[in-house]
């Protein structure tokens, strides 16, 4: 039994074929029409890797190793407003599921731009234990709730094992030129 699930661009191009992902919207426009659709989205337990990180886009570095991956999305209000100048904190297990503990590697924070859009360069995250690929992320905004949350795959088998997997919290992904591609939109509380 493999833990690893086959994410190659041509296995994932099967998985959009059969819509286990969905098309990923690209402009603020569609992600606040969409918002209303989303709910809120609900907070996880945040681990034990979580530290300071430096303000960047891309986590790759010389030497990552791993399948590259951009995450990119908007935060907005629960009344669907995009929300500028909210702080995105990512934190992740490398491809063989290892945190770096001592250093910064595969961590980052930055800001959303003025339409509420944030966008991170990485790689796949690695499944470790019992824990299913995921990324750990907290979003804070002026007025708003703080959420601590993972953001989860689809289609990935190690999801129905996983203890706090939950499919509120699934990324949509697609390849674009052979680049693959991950969509999630942060739903904040005030």
């Amino acid at each position: 039994m493999t833990l690893v699930p086959d994410l190659r661009p041509s296995v994932v191009a099967a998985c959009l074929a059969v819509a286990l992902c969905t098309a990923v919207a690209v402009s603020p426009s569609a992600a606040i029409a969409a918002c209303s659709g989303f709910g809120v989205t609900p907070g996880q337990i945040g681990g034990t890797h979580f530290k300071a990180s430096p303000e960047r886009h891309s986590v790759l570095v010389a030497g990552t190793r791993g399948t590259r991956i951009t995450l990119s999305g908007y935060v907005l209000t629960s009344a669907c407003r995009a929300l500028r100048g909210a702080r995105v904190d990512f934190w992740q297990a490398d491809a063989n599921g290892a945190y770096d503990d001592t250093g910064v590697r595969l961590r980052s924070h930055q800001f959303t731009d003025t339409k509420g859009h944030y966008w991170l360069q990485t790689i796949l995250p690695g499944p470790y234990a019992n824990r299913t690929r995921h990324f750990h992320v907290t979003v804070r905004a002026r007025g708003e709730r703080t959420v601590t949350t993972m953001l989860y795959f689809p289609g990935v088998a190690l999801n129905a094992h996983d203890p706090f997997f939950d499919r509120r919290l699934l990324v949509r992904l697609r390849i674009v030129k052979h680049r693959f591609q991950a969509r999630f939109d942060f739903v904040l509380r005030r």
